[in-house]
């Protein structure tokens, strides 16, 4: 099969070889890339003489039907090309002839390829954005719906103390809300075009690089044209942030599957989140969020691989760096899908409110407000922490929450103790008690609620 660089060989390529080496099969999801900045391009090299204008045009022209006719079907990326720069650039040719033989000029696939790639996750970036900001929405509903929805706040997977469904959705708020500032910040730091850099030195055309960066809504140009085609960090940063977004859906995943359990019955899944059993007709399992927190591994594991396949690489383009893309590409959408299917299970599910407020009172997590209750009676807080143990193992014994318990049998084990004690351990008053800055107390959440709002409202 003849090449694009076929000129300096004497002997076709072996096919097995071809193949090994062809990146058609996935980087002809960049025919919009491709096209957008061939445009910028020749665009540029007719501002500066390059080209006359009557060739842009036709270049132009030309490459806007090849991405019509693509999208129409009517032509088909296939894989006798060996990437998407030699589709585009042979069908040019095929169409308008000798001007489109001048579309290469003062550039090389190295080049191009890196601004495909840029502009490629450009775009994605702002979609993973896009669906961050949709499931903090979401969030952010459900917080206000559930600011006296109450439920006990775990350490070690242990009952510790009573909290609001509401500051329990805060800290995954917080948790996507510094996901899409890992965004924007990546984002920002890759905006600048590599166009221009050539194979790796540059150019002898007189090219204005500031121009064809500026076409294509970049920052500016790349500074040293080495990097310009070897740098791959913002791709690593991007599987690092994809990552770190991964482990908060899969955190709160394994929350919801354990909430699902029958043991807890916090949560009733939708139908349309859930599969059942093909032999036990009473199960109904959370199998998405078992997805979410399995596909967690799989972009763990392209961050790791292009970290891998980057570290050994010298200056400056090496072919290795082609294994960028199906690493990128496959995270992205993983991601992405992911977002989208948490996002519609959590809006769709329901919350079984009684459980978790019953699930927080048998599992004594207002034993330290029963300790405070003592110390503000006069009690040291030594001495109060070993009352309150008394009373838990008594509550074990009978099988009893605190809150069951008869002021008799409170009095049995401290005569402090007054009737007062069952509005100081009950769970509204356990909580609302608590309302120092990020504490789940019911004015501190509104507080929290309000500027997850203005945060949201600031774009």
């Amino acid at each position: 099969m003849a090449q694009l660089w076929g000129g300096r060989f004497t002997k076709e390529t072996d096919r097995l070889v071809y193949n090994f080496n062809a990146s058609i099969s996935f980087d002809k999801k960049f025919y919009e890339q491709d096209i957008r900045g061939s445009i910028a391009h020749v665009t540029m090299l007719a501002k500066q003489g390059i080209l006359t204008e009557e060739e842009k045009e036709k270049i132009i022209a030309g490459l806007k039907d090849i991405q019509s006719d693509v999208e129409s079907g009517k032509l088909e990326i296939t894989e006798e090309y060996e990437d998407i720069h030699s589709f585009v650039e042979a069908n040019l040719i095929d169409r308008i002839g000798e001007p489109g033989k001048k579309l290469h000029t003062g550039r090389s696939r190295n080049d191009q390829v890196a601004l495909d790639m840029r502009l490629y996750t450009r775009d994605e970036i702002e979609e993973l954005d896009r669906l961050l900001r949709e499931l903090l929405e979401v969030l952010l509903k459900l917080m206000k719906e559930n600011l006296e929805t109450y439920m006990p706040g775990f350490t070690h997977l242990q009952k510790a103390q009573p909290v609001t469904l509401a500051h329990h959705l805060g800290a995954y708020f917080e948790m996507f809300k510094r996901d899409r500032l890992r965004m924007k910040d990546i984002r920002r730091r890759m905006n600048y075009c590599p166009l221009g850099a050539g194979a790796l030195a540059g150019t002898t055309y007189p090219l204005d690089r500031e121009y064809t960066a500026e076409l294509l809504g970049f920052d500016g140009p790349t500074l040293n044209s080495m990097d310009s085609v070897s740098d791959r960090d913002y791709l690593i940063e991007l599987l690092s942030a994809m990552s770190t977004v991964m482990m908060h859906l899969s955190r709160f995943s394994e929350e919801i599957i354990i909430w699902n359990s029958n043991e807890y019955q916090f949560v009733d899944i939708d139908d349309a989140y859930s599969t059942g059993s093909s032999i036990m007709p009473q199960k109904k399992n959370p199998d998405i969020a078992e997805l979410v927190r399995g596909k967690t591994g799989r972009v763990y594991g392209a961050l790791m691989s292009l970290l891998t396949t980057m570290k050994g690489i010298p200056l400056a383009y090496n072919k290795d760096m082609q294994e960028d893309k199906e690493l990128v590409f496959d995270a992205i959408d993983t991601t992405k899908g992911c977002l989208a299917l948490f996002t519609g299970m959590i809006r769709t599910m329901k919350f079984n409110k009684k459980n978790m407020e019953n699930s927080a009172k048998h599992g004594f997590t207002n034993a330290t407000d029963a300790a405070d209750y003592l110390v503000n009676h006069g009690v040291p807080f030594r001495d109060a922490h070993g009352i309150v143990g008394k009373l838990v193992l008594y509550c074990i014994d009978k099988n009893k929450a605190l809150d069951d318990m008869s002021l008799e049998e409170f009095k049995t084990i401290s005569p402090v103790f007054e009737e007062d004690i069952y509005d100081a351990i009950s769970m509204k008053t356990c909580v609302e008690m608590r309302n120092t800055i990020g504490a789940p107390g019911k004015a501190a959440m509104e507080k929290a609620i309000a500027a997850g709002e203005a945060y949201l409202q600031e774009e």
